[in-house]
């Protein structure tokens, strides 16, 4: 089996999986949670931001693919001469017109697609954070991403699988293993089938979540684990929480949750179609 087969099928099962658990897959899956994209895109003390705008030349095009929204397309717009965000989610889409309004950044433009359907221009720099995990056809899609990208090609992705802290919770709740996305590991042997030779630069670990209270730890994991109020999941995930919360220092933790682990992968074109 070939990386980009091997890709495909990690994220075949993985959705069969959360579909099955899930039920009905939503229309929009951030609708609920769009508005906690919402930042400052004045900020200085945001390394990742920083990081990526080291990359830029003043002046340059950037092509943000799945924007969000717009936690790095609008800073990087102050840098850039013109942005332009892909983005699929209504919800997100949202948070980025708002913000872009709020904070009077006038320079991006939206297109309402998924990357492979979008019709857009090239740009000097394309940049790709945290979606390719989910991508089913990973080859039409960073061939896609190589051949927009004039300059450079900048993708963010995860060391750690998503949403690894709650997969011990997901077993004692669902009574099966959470299967995993793909993470760096998986995607690396993609690019060399590719003819991608990129750098990679690690990111500052990022510390598993914190709570302000049992009601918001609960809030904040449910929905990672597809459990909704009333149900008998959801009597299981509270008695499972009963034991692995812990209470430190005014907030609330998952036990043995690690911190989450990424990196830029960054390449020059090579010129694919």
């Amino acid at each position: 089996m070939s990386a980009i087969q091997a890709w495909t099928e990690m994220v075949r099962v993985e959705h069969e999986q959360s579909d099955r658990v899930r039920g009905q897959r939503p229309a929009d899956s951030w609708a609920t949670a769009a508005h906690n994209f919402k930042e400052d895109p004045f900020r200085t003390d945001d390394v990742v931001v920083e990081e990526l705008r080291s990359r830029l030349v003043e002046g340059e095009t950037l092509l943000d693919v799945g924007a969000g929204g717009g936690r790095l397309a609008l800073p990087l717009a102050l840098t850039c001469s013109v942005v332009t965000a892909v983005e699929q989610s209504p919800s997100m889409r949202a948070v980025f017109r708002e913000t872009a309004d709020e904070f009077g950044i006038r320079n991006v433009s939206m297109i309402e697609s998924d990357w492979l359907n979008a019709a857009v221009e090239p740009a000097d720099v394309v940049l790709c954070c945290n979606v390719l995990h989910v991508i089913h056809d990973i080859g039409a899609f960073v061939r896609k991403l190589d051949s927009h990208a004039r300059r450079l090609a900048l993708v963010i992705l995860m060391r750690t699988a998503s949403r690894s802290q709650v997969h011990h919770i997901w077993e004692a709740v669902h009574g099966e293993p959470r299967l995993s996305l793909p993470t760096v590991s998986q995607l690396l042997p993609v690019l060399d089938e590719l003819g991608i030779r990129p750098e990679i630069t690690d990111l500052p670990e990022r510390p598993p979540p914190q709570y302000a209270s049992r009601e918001a730890a609960v809030a904040g994991i449910a929905p990672q684990l597809y459990v909704e109020p009333g149900t008998g999941e959801m009597q299981r995930l509270e008695q499972v929480l009963d034991d692995v919360l812990e209470q430190r220092d005014g907030v609330w933790r998952l036990q043995g949750a690690g911190p989450v682990l990424s990196c830029i992968i960054s390449w020059h074109p090579v010129g694919l179609g």
